[in-house]
């Protein structure tokens, strides 16, 4: 993909990120129908199976694991294979969308579901487990772009942002943000940085004699 394609749906997602919380949080005193009709089905239909799979997702996708663990496991993959500028990339990725989540639930500081059974930190949009998720699907569809990690990195994230609703803990539409947020930390990052991280070392040149 070229650079200005991945500026531009880099720029493009990170927008439509920021303009679903604005409409979200300034255009609307409760939440929108979809929010509340989903979180009343999940609510409803909500068994011991599916709080253990949400528990799970919860534990891998936040606190230290998915700041310090996950993050560090990708870089350090990359070191041992020798592909340092790869390490560096996936490192600024993760680094960027953790902060930029960060901005936008300080800036929305939008509430979250009333019957939430597990506690969580300020800010309900953008999901950050989901953003997470994101991150990571997208760092290794760019630097190992293959069907298995474009198959693989889309079910992470899809079953990361049921996992968030399933614990009535986000809003469906957080979900939605905090992917959104995942995605435009890497394309705009691999605009900057990928035609850097793709670049061969030069040949060492030939003794002479």
């Amino acid at each position: 993909m070229r650079r200005r394609m991945l500026l531009w749906w880099g720029v493009g997602l990170l927008a439509a990120a920021v303009v679903l919380g604005a409409v979200i949080v300034f255009g609307y005193r409760e939440p929108p129908g979809f929010d509340s009709w989903w979180n009343d089905l999940v609510s409803s239909h909500r068994d011991d199976g599916m709080i253990d799979f949400a528990l799970v997702l919860n534990a891998i996708g936040g606190g230290w694991i998915a700041i310090a663990l996950v993050p560090g496991l990708v870089v350090l993959s990359f070191l041992l294979a020798r592909r340092w500028r790869s390490a560096v990339f996936a490192a600024s990725c993760f680094a960027v969308s953790a902060g930029g989540v960060q901005v936008l639930k300080h800036l929305f500081g939008r509430a979250r579901p009333d019957d939430m059974i597990v506690a969580s930190d300020f800010g309900s949009f953008p999901s950050g487990h989901t953003a997470n998720a994101a991150t990571l699907a997208l760092v290794l569809v760019v630097l190992l772009p293959r069907v298995w990690t474009v198959l693989v990195g889309a079910l992470w994230i899809v079953a990361m942002a049921l996992s968030r609703t399933f614990l009535s803990v986000h809003w469906a539409t957080d979900t939605l943000g905090g992917a959104l947020v995942g995605a435009a930390a890497v394309l705009l990052l691999a605009a900057w940085l990928l035609p850097w991280v793709q670049r061969r070392p030069s040949p060492e040149p030939a003794p002479i004699g």
